[in-house]
C-alpha cells in the first residue's frame, strides 16, 4: 500500500473548464480516486496539473486515459521529465496534452 495519499483538489475555473491539482502518489491505490474525481466532471475541459505528483506507475496512467476519454478535452501540466519518458516510451505522448512551462507563457 502506497505511503502518499493522493489528494486532489478541483477548481472550477469557468463554466466547463476545472483544474485538478494532484499531490501525492498516482499509482495502483490511489488511481481509482482520480477515476472517480473524473466521473463527476460531466465532459468539462479538464486540465490536471502533476507539478506535486511524486510517483505515477502504470496505473496512474491508465487514470489518466481514463479522465481523458470522459473529458471533452485533457491537457497535462507539471509533468516530470520522469513521467515525460513514461509517455514518450509509451505512446500516450500523442494521445495526451502535455504543456510544459515554455507553452504557458506563450499563451498565457
Amino acid at each position: 500500500m502506497s505511503d502518499q495519499l493522493l489528494t486532489i483538489e478541483t477548481t472550477r475555473l469557468d463554466a466547463g473548464h476545472v483544474l485538478l491539482q494532484l499531490t501525492g502518489d498516482l499509482d495502483y491505490d490511489t488511481a481509482p480516486e482520480l477515476t472517480a474525481a473524473a466521473a463527476d466532471l460531466g465532459g468539462d475541459e479538464v486540465l490536471i496539473d502533476l507539478t506535486s505528483v511524486s510517483l505515477c506507475d502504470s496505473s496512474g496512467l491508465s487514470a489518466l486515459l481514463v479522465v481523458q476519454r470522459s473529458a471533452r478535452a485533457l491537457r497535462l501540466t507539471g509533468v516530470s521529465p520522469q513521467l515525460q519518458r513514461m509517455l514518450d516510451r509509451t505512446g500516450l505522448a500523442e494521445l495526451l496534452a502535455v504543456e510544459h512551462a515554455d507553452d504557458l507563457r506563450a499563451t498565457g
